[in-house]
């Protein structure tokens, strides 16, 4: 898509990309959150206020991984109590919930040892933090699917994929304002307060945003409000409720929840294994929030301020200018990724590029950290430190945004709270430990820590090109087809060379299922006419 061609979309789905921004705003103060404690674990203020400097090594590295890790365990609360939160109130009133949720923790850590010992300014911090998480989970599982479930399918993965960009934006801004407090606040209380103060900023935002969209039309057709389901696909698209388009896209989503409605969250975890279709596609949003974690991100979002103290970048200042500058790369990275590759280039072949291109980087680092332990700098080091932001490149362009795009496409519509909220709770979990681990690792196994992530990227890689179709062009209620039949047939074709390992094997067309699919339907379905069919493909 050419920069005029995105200008006009942009105008043309201008309501659509409105409601993508304001819920993706949940994901600013996500990343804030991320990018904020390893930037303020380095300020001499904050060590000498809680004792950290007193602690031995071992002693500083379990105390880092602890109040990093807390907030995901915070996170991990949020993602379970969503499925229960958004069946029960929606989408919408759900994500407003979340965003008071973490202000007020992230209050609560602002004002943490006012008044009180270092000990129980300890303990409130850690409060603060878990509390903060659950709002950060919460937000984290519904922002992607309320997205998702209001696009229409020409921009559905660009507008998902806003979740990943204002992320990197919120871990950005969180970098340059630790920056800011380290050189332009004197050494005091204020100066690790003031990041924590700041990052009230996206919250507010947010619940203020969200309050004027309207709720997920599907989740509307699952209460049988099926009126406002209507005027919800009307205002995304710009049209009026009787617009065909918005008609047989209402019918659609009914279809697929036949006999599904207002099912329970148990229900809705027995109903994942109800065929092998199913249980295929509730799979696949686990596994890819599992493989997003062990690319190491979170390892050098939290710690890399000691990572590029390690490949020779020294000081306070130094380190989180540095990091400053990764967080950047990664907003125009991902930015440009989704402006020009996710809709084009599709999910597949993004994934696919993102986890080599990381590998090999992760895998350089970890070489140069074996060849060259010391500190000091030497040609090689500017090289690794290169190899740092490649690294965050190749993240931006596939395992950054698609995961959350993907997930939320394969996930089937009746089980979606289910499926989103196992997935989801594997990604907080997974950095939960990874957060924990980290700084144990950099001390114990050193250039090892990296080896391993390379090697987790290139696995992510071979699973991406044998075993996930693409889903780029589908409608949600359509991509069950995907999964029929010859998955992995049908992900080798669509991998770049794939057909070399299938000579003249192909997949069933995705037409040809649904048009068999149509035969079984009500006559009154079956006869739609043609040019209503290409109608409804907005959606």
């Amino acid at each position: 898509m050419g920069f005029k061609d995105a200008l006009a979309d942009a105008s043309r789905y201008r309501n659509a990309y409105t409601l993508a921004l304001s819920a993706s705003m949940g994901s600013i103060f996500y990343g804030w959150d991320t990018g904020l404690m390893g930037g303020i674990l380095t300020l001499k203020s904050f060590q000498h206020y809680f004792g950290i400097d007193k602690l031995s090594a071992s002693d500083q590295a379990n105390f880092n991984g602890n109040i990093v890790s807390v907030m995901q365990a915070g996170c991990i609360f949020g993602v379970l109590l969503t499925s229960w939160a958004c069946s029960r109130f929606g989408r919408k009133r759900s994500l407003i919930a979340s965003g008071v949720i973490y202000i007020v923790g992230s209050m609560i850590q602002s004002i943490a040892g006012l008044g009180s010992s270092q000990a129980v300014a300890l303990r409130v911090l850690y409060f603060g933090r878990v509390f903060a998480g659950i709002g950060v989970g919460m937000v984290s599982a519904l922002a992607p699917s309320y997205i998702s479930e209001c696009m229409p399918r020409h921009i559905r993965g660009r507008c998902t994929g806003l979740v990943q960009f204002s992320n990197n934006i919120g871990m950005m801004l969180s970098f340059w304002v630790n920056y800011s407090a380290s050189i332009n606040i004197p050494y005091s209380d204020m100066q690790w307060r003031m990041p924590f103060l700041v990052q009230l900023v996206p919250g507010v935002l947010f619940v203020f945003l969200m309050i004027p969209q309207p709720e997920s039309p599907r989740w509307l057709v699952e209460q049988e409000r099926y009126d406002e389901a209507a005027r919800t696909l009307a205002y995304v698209i710009r049209t009026s409720v009787d617009d065909n388009v918005v008609l047989l896209t209402l019918d659609e989503i009914k279809a697929d929840f036949i006999g599904k409605q207002r099912t329970s969250l148990v229900t809705q975890f027995r109903m994942m294994g109800e065929s092998r279709q199913i249980a295929l596609r509730c799979s696949i949003p686990s596994i890819l929030t599992f493989f997003q974690q062990w690319t190491g991100t979170n390892a050098i979002n939290y710690f890399s301020p000691q990572i590029f103290a390690a490949l020779g970048i020294t000081g306070t200042a130094s380190g989180l200018f540095a990091t400053g500058i990764y967080g950047l790369v990664k907003v125009v990275a991902v930015g440009l990724t989704l402006a020009f590759a996710v809709e084009s280039w599709g999910r597949k072949l993004c994934l696919f590029v993102g986890a080599v291109g990381q590998g090999l980087s992760m895998l350089w680092i970890g070489g140069f950290g074996a060849i060259h332990p010391q500190s000091t700098i030497v040609p090689a080091s500017y090289v690794s430190i290169i190899a740092v932001y490649l690294y965050a490149v190749f993240f931006c362009i596939g395992w950054g945004p698609l995961p959350w795009v993907v997930a939320s496409e394969v996930a089937p519509n009746h089980v979606r709270p289910a499926t989103l909220t196992i997935a989801i709770s594997i990604n907080w979990l997974f950095s939960f430990t990874i957060s924990r681990l980290t700084p144990v690792m950099l001390e114990k196994i050193t250039y090892g820590t990296f080896l391993l992530f390379g090697v987790c990227c290139i696995i992510m890689a071979a699973w991406t090109y044998f075993f996930l179709p693409e889903t780029k062009g589908y409608a949600l209620e359509d991509i069950k087809y995907l999964f029929e039949t010859g998955v992995i047939v049908r992900s080798l074709e669509d991998a770049p060379g794939g057909r070399v390992f299938l000579g003249s094997k192909r997949a069933t067309p995705v037409e040809d299922i649904r048009g068999g699919a149509d035969i079984e339907d009500s006559s009154d379905s079956s006869q739609k006419g043609d040019e209503e069919c290409i109608e409804v493909s907005d959606f």
